[in-house]
Formats: structure tokens, sequence, C-alpha cells
């Protein structure tokens, strides 16, 4: 068992990881953490509220619920107390080599070809009996004084994955798609994702490249190093708000990802000589 735990200004948190299964305790919840993986994951609310931002739509996931988030998917989540009680959670991981091997046992797991795959979005699932009771076996797990054995862990994980494919038929060409990472459209991503702070590495990852073939590709589609490229965009994306919405500097400098105020300054004057004071 691997026990973290962390401590800052508004947050504190105890975690606890059994095999890919992570139970989670946060106290407050006023700070948010960013969620990006390379795995598939269930997330289900034992007590409290999970809020999820992927910078679209925001989904409030509220005890006893359920929510499937897809793999690479990039989301801001706040974990927080509700309802006068802790936020208490359960996370359940599904790795590629986990899905391979089910995939290889589970006659579930072949359907037509013609069958879609799902929106890669993070999904609020149903509240079936087998969820439920899936959760409802696991929670004796929150006291850390029992521990539970890695082979039942296992069979957690492998009824939540028949769960899974029992609720939607196209949960399984989403989940077993072992296709090497796919090339997405540069620039489609980066409009969806300018605000968050990635590095060239994790864009290339996100776009399905290398690193040098990312930077290649990019050279492509415009003058601009990527860098610079999404300062524009968070600039543009800025003087539209300040322009239509007449918010806070500060609170537009946060929306579109600029961590530094004064650095946001100097940029806005730099692009359209005035501060942004002077919109």
């Amino acid at each position: 068992m691997d026990e973290v735990k962390a401590a800052g200004r508004d947050t504190m948190q105890q975690v606890f990881n059994y095999r890919d299964v992570f139970f989670s305790f946060f106290y407050d919840g006023r700070e948010a953490c960013v969620h990006r993986s390379p795995n598939f994951a269930l997330n289900y609310v034992y007590s409290g509220e999970m809020v999820l931002d992927n910078g679209r739509r925001r989904i409030a996931v509220r005890a006893g619920e359920c929510v499937f988030i897809p793999r690479d998917h990039h989301i801001t989540m706040w974990k927080r107390p509700a309802g006068g009680e802790r936020y208490c959670g359960i996370f359940m991981m599904f790795t590629r080599m986990f899905l391979k091997e089910m995939y290889a046992r589970l006659p579930q797991a072949h359907v037509p070809a013609d069958t879609p795959k799902l929106p890669g979005d993070v999904m609020l699932l149903p509240g079936t009996p087998g969820l439920l009771s899936l959760f409802a076996s696991m929670t004796p797990y929150f006291d850390k004084g029992v521990r539970p054995h890695d082979d039942l862990m296992r069979l957690k994980m492998e009824e939540g994955l028949l769960t899974l494919l029992h609720i939607d038929r196209r949960f399984a060409p989403t989940l077993f798609d072992f296709n090497e990472p796919w090339k997405i459209d540069i620039l489609d991503f980066m409009n969806r994702n300018y605000m968050c702070d990635m590095t060239l590495d994790e864009l290339a990852r996100y776009t399905g490249r290398s690193l040098a073939t990312f930077k290649r590709d990019f050279r492509k589609l415009s003058d601009l190093t990527p860098e610079k490229w999404l300062i524009r965009k968070r600039l543009e994306v800025a003087y539209a708000m300040m322009k239509e919405g007449r918010r806070k500097i500060a609170d537009v400098c946060a929306a579109v990802g600029f961590k530094n105020q004064s650095h946001f300054s100097t940029a806005f004057k730099r692009m359209y000589g005035v501060p942004p004071t002077a919109v």
C-alpha cells in the first residue's frame, strides 16, 4: 500500500493506492488539481462532492455517483466537502496492460466492427445495480487499517470493467483500442486547450507525436513557435473577454492561462499597444 499525504493552505488529503485502485480523503477542497492520465478511469464519490471542468463544461458528481474519465483527457477537478461530510472517493484506473489481458479473456470485448466509440469526454454513469454494488463492496477499505489482498483488488478491477461493458456496448471499442497513438489536428487541440499549463512534450504526446514531429508539423501551420502561438491565443481571448464582459484583469488573466499578472500585462501591451486597464 502506498500512502500519500499532501498539505496545502486550503487542502488536507490522504490517498491510499491498492493495485491501481485509489481511496482518497479530502478534508477541504478549495484548491483544484489537474488530472491528465494515459489511462481510462472510474471515479466514484462516496461522500462530499467532486466538480470536473474540461474548459467547456462543468460536471458536479455527488455522493453515490460515478464518472468515466477517458484516457489522455485534461480536466481540472475540485474534491470538496458537501452535506456536512468530507470528500471520500474511489478512483479505479484501467491500464493498457490490464485491458490487453482482459481483451484476450472476455467474449464481451469482441463486438461488431461497426460499433461506434464513445465521445471523448467525461461521462456521468447511470446508477446501475452492478455499479452501486461494486463500490459498496469496496467501502470497508476506506479504513486504512483494513488492507485488501491484491487478488481481491484484481477481481474488483475486472468487475468494474465488466460493469462498464454491460452499461453501454460502446465501451468495448473505446477501451480495447490498442492502436498506437494517432495524430490529431494540432491547432484544433491547442484551440481547445490553450489555457492549460502544458509543456511541449505534453502537447506532442497528446496530439500523437514525438516532440521532433510535433515541432516539424507545427512549422507547417504557423510562422510562430508553439509557445508564442499560445501567448497570442491567450491574449486574443483575454482581449475579447474584457471587451465584452468588462471582467476584472486578475480573473481574465487566470482564465486564459497566465500565471503571472505582470507578465500578462506586459505581453498585452506589447501586442495591443495599450495596457489591459485601457480596454
